[in-house]
């Protein structure tokens, strides 16, 4: 009889043990934003995780999907009559490890940058990005995913 009271005992403190990790992490996005661009064209992901452990490192993601549009600019800061310029577009990102603090959060920001270009341009005219724009903008870690809804454009010249 004595046997199966320490089993019994032995086998709830497995049980409890085993349930303890599952309830102390849920990583998840108090907030998420996005601000820009800035005059390089950058897009900045700011963002807050709760949910972690202590001095828990984690890999966050940002990812959008980008358009930019690149032309030949002359040493006079203007653009021939007849502009050379090229449209890119696809999905970027960028991803960092972020470490929490003792009360299990992290806060931090990404930087999205432009898709790049294989624009060339005559002599005496060099590349310069005309317009960029940032949409379906994410970030994600830890297992959750923050959508961050609009359009984050900018214009830099018109041509």
């Amino acid at each position: 009889m004595r046997k199966i009271g320490i089993i019994a005992v032995l086998s709830m403190l497995v049980v409890a043990l085993a349930a303890v990790p599952a309830l102390a992490q849920n990583p998840h996005f108090l907030r998420a934003s996005a601000s820009g661009p800035n005059a390089a064209g950058n897009l900045a992901v700011n963002f807050k995780i709760a949910g972690l452990g202590d001095n828990e490192t984690i890999t966050v993601t940002a990812t959008a999907d980008a358009t930019a549009v690149y032309g030949c600019q002359n040493r006079g800061g203007n653009f021939p009559s007849d502009p050379k310029k090229t449209t890119v577009s696809g999905p970027v990102s960028a991803s960092g490890e972020f470490t929490s603090g003792q009360n299990g959060q992290v806060s931090g920001s990404l930087t999205l940058r432009p898709p790049a270009t294989t624009l060339t341009c005559p002599s005496g005219q060099r590349v310069v990005l005309v317009s960029v724009s940032y949409t379906n903008v994410q970030v994600s870690g830890g297992g959750d995913t923050a959508s961050i809804p609009g359009t984050f454009s900018r214009t830099f010249f018109n041509i």
